[in-house]
């Protein structure tokens, strides 16, 4: 059944000459994806949601921008990469800020929770990362995400972020450093 499936480029390339239907298979396709991506950058689904469906009007807008220099699904985590760090400089020019309040107490076996095992893990730990994630700088935090949540490539991040491929090797290992320092602090005393 999945070698009958439609590649992403494909899918793009089918929307590009008309073909609406293509479109609404990439946004089933990656819906979830983008949430999820987005609400562990804006902690904040609500926002996440609105961002995605931003993103993908933007795929729809621009459809004919899309080259094949590029993964489909590069393309569209670049887009909405773009569209969280332009929303975060806007919340921070209005200084406000959504820390989730979690137990200090709490402690985790993985640092990294999976997507499809999220609902398995305790909301605690859950909420754990989250706020562990929200005390990184920027540029550690989305690498961390793309990386370890989300499980891009480094190339694929490097095109994502527009980053030399040591730079994001770097940034990854220094902010995983971070991470674990943060969550040391919490209390956890496992992790990956």
């Amino acid at each position: 059944m999945t070698s009958n499936r439609k590649t992403d480029e494909l899918l793009i390339k089918e929307f590009q000459n008309g073909n609406r239907n293509s479109y609404t298979e990439l946004v089933n396709r990656y819906r979830d994806k983008i949430i999820s991506f987005l609400y562990r950058y804006m902690h904040d689904m609500d926002a996440a949601e609105d961002l995605a469906q931003e993103a993908f009007f933007k795929v729809y807008l621009k459809k004919d921008s899309y080259k094949e220099t590029f993964k489909f699904s590069t393309w569209l985590f670049t887009i909405a990469s773009n569209l969280a760090k332009t929303e975060l400089r806007k919340l921070k020019r209005r200084k406000t800020s959504s820390i989730s309040d979690i137990n200090e107490d709490g402690t985790s076996e993985n640092i990294f929770i999976d997507e499809d095992n999220i609902e398995k893990s305790s909301n605690n730990e859950s909420k754990l990362l989250q706020k562990a994630l929200s005390e990184l700088e920027h540029d550690y935090k989305i690498i961390i995400i793309l990386r370890e949540i989300q499980e891009l490539s480094y190339d694929v991040i490097s095109k994502i972020l527009q980053l030399p491929l040591g730079t994001v090797k770097s940034r990854l290992n220094r902010g995983k450093l971070k991470l674990r320092e943060i969550l040391i602090n919490y209390g956890v005393k496992s992790y990956k």
